[in-house]
């Protein structure tokens, strides 16, 4: 058994007393934009935090499968939607994260849930925060029908301008920004961007306690606040 990093004990510790103000976390808000018709999804990723070897934290990615039927080759947390068996949120997180990369629950310390995010697809998307003391103890077994690659990244690059560009999109006439970082392992390049991006903007914002080195202009049906008020949380 590894000794536990004092880093990663005080940063739990920290996030455990996390709670998603109740603006942010008000369903009601999140439909923005979406019918009432609409039957209603739910999904868990997991963000999965442990401590580099040069002390910085870093979060573990995928590169999806270029087969799959959606979001193809695109980069995203582990993750997926919910199943019947799962008792909530953080056991659809872990156990997709053991499905798609092979990574046992019994390894990560989930400390949060922070608020939810609704794509234009009507799902429901929930962030779990998990840390990873014992990284050593991982070793990734990608499930190939759906996970090309295993990386991770630093986790406060999703605060900075470096390897960052933005494109402008609109939607229901709501203008927003897409924010992709750019990240080099080796001879691989990878890209996070969309709703994984903003999933671990947030993040790293709890976990810096520091806003974005950039204005982020959210769509507001990710889950229907501005950033005018995020910046106050």
């Amino acid at each position: 058994m590894c000794e536990k990093s004092q880093k990663l004990i005080s940063l739990s510790r920290r996030l455990s007393l996390y709670e998603p103000p109740p603006h942010l976390n008000n369903p009601a808000r999140r439909q923005h934009g979406i019918p009432k018709s609409a039957k209603p999804k739910r999904a868990a990723v997991l963000i999965c935090i442990f401590e580099g070897t040069d002390g910085e934290l870093r979060v573990i990615l995928t590169k999806r499968s270029s087969q799959l039927s959606s979001h193809s080759g695109e980069v995203a947390l582990p993750g997926g939607k919910r199943e019947e068996g799962d008792a909530d949120d953080i056991a659809t997180a872990l156990r997709e994260a053991k499905e798609e990369i092979g990574l046992d629950p019994s390894l990560v310390d989930v400390v949060t849930v922070i608020e939810p995010y609704m794509t234009r697809f009507h799902v429901t998307v929930v962030p779990v925060i998990g840390v990873l003391f014992d990284k050593k103890a991982f070793n990734p077994t990608p499930d190939a029908n759906e996970v090309e690659s295993v990386f991770d990244v630093p986790l406060e690059m999703f605060l900075k301008n470096e390897n960052r560009r933005e494109v402008e999109d609109v939607w229901m006439g709501d203008k927003f920004l897409y924010h992709f970082f750019d990240y080099q392992s080796g001879e691989k390049g990878f890209t996070t961007w969309a709703i994984t991006a903003a999933i671990l903007i947030r993040a790293a914002t709890i976990v810096y306690q520091r806003p974005p080195a950039f204005l982020e202009r959210r769509p507001t049906f990710w889950n229907g606040i501005p950033d005018k008020d995020l910046a106050k949380l």
